[in-house]
């Protein structure tokens, strides 16, 4: 009897452990936010949409949907309106207002995915609505303020266009006016639109690509409101539980033969997009020294774009040889800004990322006894340096050389030369060097067989680190979001702990080096 309780105990307990243990496996699946692939899921894309963007989303909604085989749940309404929808709700995939600014708001807000989740799109310019023929003979802004005019604008707290045209007739003085001899508010663009069409106002400013739908319509340009313009962009939301379909759907967008397209035709000013793909691919040439601070971050944004990334690691002489005799890559990350300099026609708008230093790489102890650039010509001492043609370590080296005093004395001692720092590195790990130049992210993985000794008192031993995107490739969108992602805080510490100094302001490529 005692035994037989004694199982009976026994099994209870293993059956409660296991429905813990199934309990606790659930709510782990329950808490886990879903993510899946472009194919694997029938859920709705949720996207919230400024109210200005909804003839021409819709017309893009019926493509993406034939083409994608995904539903899109589409909620419109004024920008700032749609912004406190979503941060309360915490739902939904994509964001979509009138104008970039609302992004900003969101980005500060920390409702954006990353760094890298926020599309251009197009432009929008302020216009005055009026009927076809402008039968009131509407000109100019003083033409609005007449004892008899009708007037009705969007909402300067809710809606883009209002918060817009507020900010820059306050900036010249004219807002004032202007808000009292409006008629009336609306809610958003498109109401105003349809005021001036069923004759309820004589006039309403809206965005030029609304009225694309009003044939009764025609706009006046106004020198007046040649600053109020809109930036369209779309961004994927932290809250999205399917990321990568939304980031899907965000690339089709912003496709130039695609959605950007149907921009065009509904009357907006499109961004230059890239051509579509389902999954694009980039070439990116980068400086060999720099792959072990970009590595992570480059797969990292391969996976959350559905993209791929061909990487050619060289010396960066041998890279601007290549481009020179025309493979040109999508982007460009140099070792130095004079490397950039070769190719800048390609490049125009680099920008500076990190800093790196040229070290004396010897063994741990330095069993040598090395101090500075001097003792690198100590009698039968084997250094290595990079190849001053083909790479940027070489050129460097030999400028420091030079500015030392010690380049005919060293070069004496010096019994190779590579392309790359890392073979510098092997050699010295393997014996078959005493000393090397190199730089310090060279060293920062050989810490416990190598030791750096600093180069004192010349500046032009750091090298300085622009990434560049080529102004003709086809993906200039993406290879733009790839130097966001390289860009980014989040990229930061792995640049800092290879050795590499970040650049904290973003800064271009001095041309003048």
């Amino acid at each position: 009897m005692g035994r037989h309780h004694g199982s009976i105990t026994r099994t209870m307990a293993v059956m409660l452990a296991s429905l813990a243990l199934v309990i606790v496996l659930v709510a782990g699946l329950v808490r886990q936010p879903r993510t899946t692939t472009v194919a694997e899921t029938n859920e709705p894309l949720v996207i919230y949409c400024a109210a200005s963007n909804k003839s021409v989303l819709e017309a893009i909604r019926s493509d993406y949907e034939r083409d994608c085989k995904t539903t899109l749940q589409i909620q419109y309404g004024p920008s700032q309106t749609l912004l406190a929808s979503l941060e309360v709700s915490g739902t939904g995939d994509l964001y979509l207002p009138a104008d970039d600014s609302y992004l900003a708001i969101a980005r500060e807000r920390k409702l954006l995915a990353s760094e890298t989740s926020e599309f251009p799109l197009a432009k929008m310019q302020a216009v005055v609505a009026v009927a076809k023929g402008n039968p009131k003979r509407i000109a100019r802004l003083e033409d609005l303020l007449q004892d008899d005019m009708r007037l009705a604008q969007a909402s300067v707290e809710a809606s883009a266009i209002g918060k817009l045209t507020c900010a820059a007739l306050t900036a010249s003085g004219q807002w004032d006016k202007l808000h009292a001899r409006t008629t009336v508010y609306k809610t958003t663009v498109n109401e105003v639109a349809n005021d001036v069409k069923v004759g309820a106002v004589d006039a309403g400013i809206v965005f030029d690509a609304v009225l694309h739908d009003y044939d009764s319509l025609e706009a006046v340009a106004m020198s007046e409101l040649a600053a109020v313009q809109a930036h369209v962009a779309v961004a994927v939301l932290k809250s999205s539980g399917q990321p990568q379909r939304a980031l899907h759907f965000a690339r089709y967008l912003a496709a130039r033969d695609k959605g950007l397209a149907k921009y065009r035709e509904f009357g907006f000013q499109p961004v230059d997009g890239d051509v579509w793909s389902e999954q694009p691919e980039i070439t990116l040439y980068s400086g060999s020294m720099l792959r072990p601070a970009i590595e992570a971050t480059i797969t990292d944004f391969e996976k959350r774009e559905g993209v791929r990334v061909t990487r050619v690691y060289n010396g960066c002489g041998i890279l601007v040889a290549q481009m020179k005799a025309g493979q040109v890559p999508d982007a460009y990350f140099a070792c130095d800004v004079e490397f950039m300099n070769q190719v800048r026609g390609l490049f125009p708008e680099s920008e500076n990322v990190s800093q790196n230093e040229l070290v004396i790489i010897v063994k741990k102890g330095n069993p040598h006894g090395i101090k500075s650039l001097h003792d690198l010509a100590k009698p039968g001492l084997r250094v290595g340096v990079g190849h001053e043609k083909q790479c940027a370590m070489g050129w460097l080296t030999q400028k420091t050389f030079d500015e030392g005093g010690v380049k005919e004395e060293v070069m004496k001692n010096v019994v190779v030369q590579t392309p790359t720092g890392d073979m510098l590195v092997n050699q010295m790990r393997s014996g078959s060097l005493d000393a090397a130049v190199a730089y310090l992210s060279n060293a920062a993985g050989s810490g416990e067989f190598l030791d750096a000794i600093r180069i004192k008192g010349i500046p032009c031993s750091v090298a300085t680190q622009p990434f560049g995107v080529a102004k003709d490739s086809a993906n200039k969108q993406l290879a733009e979001r790839l130097r966001q992602a390289i860009r980014a805080d989040s990229s930061k510490e792995r640049f800092t702990s290879e050795g590499f100094q970040w650049v904290g302001e973003r800064s271009h490529v001095n041309t003048t080096k």
